[in-house]
């Protein structure tokens, strides 16, 4: 047992330079290649989530101009709304007007036309009644012999 305690004892002594060695290697590994690959590694996590939130607020700043232009939208059209029914109001005021206008020139023409008929209506009466009386003398004239008397003489 003793010689394999010396072997056991040689093998660690030999090994304590390849062990000294590879924990220089670790060392070595951990400062050359470990640390640089981290800090690299969280500088591209940083990059990311600041890119992710950066995106993040451009969305949102997206969005807050598209509620600035739906508003702005909304309003236009508000305004196109309200210019056309004053539009139309207006254009029916117009309309009405010129129809009343054109209702108080037909009455007025109506009228004329009333007067004028009946100024002939009573002309022509006043005619006839003129000629009535003529006519009837001519034709009793006519129908009665030429001795008898006439009312129209009878009655002078």
């Amino acid at each position: 047992m003793d010689e394999i305690l010396n072997q056991l004892g040689g093998l660690v002594l030999g090994s304590v330079p390849t062990m000294i060695f590879f924990i220089l290697l670790v060392i070595t590994y951990g400062l050359l290649v470990r640390r640089p690959l981290d800090r690299i590694l969280a500088e591209r996590r940083a990059r990311t989530t600041g890119a992710v939130e950066q995106a993040r607020g451009a969305i949102a700043a997206a969005e807050a101009e598209t509620s600035v232009y739906e508003d702005k939208l909304r309003q236009a059209k508000a305004e196109i709304f309200h210019a056309r029914d004053q539009k139309l109001k207006q254009w029916n005021a117009e309309r009405d007007s010129a129809i009343e206008e054109v209702r108080r020139a037909t009455q007025q023409r109506i009228l004329a036309a009333k007067q004028d008929i009946e100024q002939s209506a009573t002309s022509a009466r006043a005619q006839i009644e003129g000629m009535s009386a003529e006519l009837s003398s001519r034709i009793l004239s006519a129908v009665l012999p030429a001795g008898i008397r006439q009312p129209e003489e009878v009655a002078q």
